[in-house]
Parts: structure tokens; C-alpha cells; sequence
């Protein structure tokens, strides 16, 4: 499988659908299906019913996933497509736009 170009705790910003131009920091990728959680993005009702965490149990709005292609990553706040190269025998992520390394 193909490394992953967003990662946990990764500024991004939604370029698609109903919350097109909001800003997060992604919480949770699942690689598997392409889909990946965004704080604050694509929030969603949730009835739950009560459990030892959650004693009341109700209706909770939370954060669903969203698919990684309506993502992009925000580099020194501008939105940047990304890519590899292997500098000093390491793999990295490279932002296009400027060039630069990102980890």
C-alpha cells in the first residue's frame, strides 16, 4: 500500500463539499478507504445510548469521515499539494509549492 500523503495532527483544509474552506487539524486517518477525521469538519447527530463513559447517554454531535481527496494540506497556512523524495537516504514529504520538507 501506498504511504499516506495526510497524517494525524496535519493541518488541512476541506476543498469539497459542505464545509468547503474550513480549516482543522486531522484527528484519525483510516488509510483502508481513503477517509480521514477533521476537528470541527463534517459534524454529524449521533444518538448513544448510556454506557460507563457516557452515563446519560442522548444525542451527541461529533466529527464522521470525510474522504482524504477533498483534503488539502496546509503548509505555513497555504493549501499545498504534496509529494516524496528521499533526501539524506530518507524518505519525506515534500510540499510542491515551495519545495520545502515537511517531516
Amino acid at each position: 500500500m501506498a504511504t499516506s500523503k495526510i497524517k494525524r495532527n496535519d493541518t488541512v483544509k476541506v476543498i469539497a463539499g459542505k464545509d468547503k474552506d474550513r480549516e482543522g487539524k486531522v484527528l484519525h486517518v483510516d488509510p483502508k478507504n481513503h477517509r480521514v477525521v477533521v476537528e470541527g469538519v463534517n459534524m454529524v447527530t449521533k444518538h448513544t445510548k448510556p454506557s460507563a463513559a457516557n452515563q446519560a447517554g442522548g444525542i451527541v454531535r461529533q466529527e464522521a469521515p470525510i474522504d482524504v481527496s477533498n483534503v488539502m494540506y496546509l503548509h505555513n497556512g497555504k493549501p499545498t499539494r504534496i509529494g516524496f523524495e528521499v533526501r539524506d537516504g530518507k524518505k519525506v514529504r515534500v510540499a510542491k509549492a515551495t519545495g520545502e520538507a515537511i517531516d
